[in-house]
């Protein structure tokens, strides 16, 4: 009975104090709500978690974005969002590409994704660092390799944004709205 209790007493503190994720609340009075946040697995067919990114991705070739795949979403997902960054430019974090509200049956971005504001099944997508709309790769100066970050957000809704919104503006709209994540990391250098 003891070790029964123990048991129970673990998985209570786990799930309630050590298991669960927070985001941003939406409203403003700054506090933070905790909310489960489950992990989703996002891969790329050009390349693995942490190796270089081949060229053709990048602004040093074809600059069109890699294909992406994604599983283990959660009952709920409304929506998908992604943000890929540089947060080792030199000024600060660079963003390469915004897309979201790319519906919840979705499990892929194929490779090459069109640079329009909107796809045919209502995808939107948003300004890039370069002040470009979709996707625009690598591209840093000489020197250390850079880390590009592909962070995909399952949401419990379809955001309520213009095509073209900015990355700031996305995660503003996602704050209290995080269902699951997923993260990809790429290097490229020269």
């Amino acid at each position: 009975m003891k070790i029964t209790g123990w048991l129970i007493t673990g998985i209570f503190f786990f799930c309630c104090c050590g298991g669960a994720k927070t985001q941003p609340s939406a409203g403003n009075t700054g506090k933070v709500e905790p909310l489960p946040v489950s992990k989703m697995h996002l891969l790329s067919l050009a390349f693995a978690e942490g190796d270089r990114i081949p060229v053709r991705y990048t602004g040093d070739g074809e600059d069109i974005s890699p294909e992406l795949v994604w599983d283990s979403v959660p009952e709920g997902v409304v929506s998908f969002a992604l943000i890929c960054s540089d947060p080792d430019a030199p000024f600060g974090t660079f963003i390469h590409w915004v897309i979201y509200n790319i519906p919840a049956q979705v499990r892929r971005l194929p490779e090459g994704v069109a640079k329009k504001e909107q796809l045919a099944d209502g995808t939107k997508q948003g300004v890039n660092s370069f002040q470009r709309i979709g996707y625009n790769g690598p591209k840093p100066p000489p020197g250390k390799p850079h880390r590009y970050v592909f962070q995909l957000y399952g949401l419990d809704t379809v955001l309520d944004l213009p095509s073209g919104a900015s990355a700031g503006k996305v995660q503003e709209a996602l704050a209290g709205h995080i269902k699951a994540e997923a993260r990809l990391v790429g290097i490229y250098g020269k």
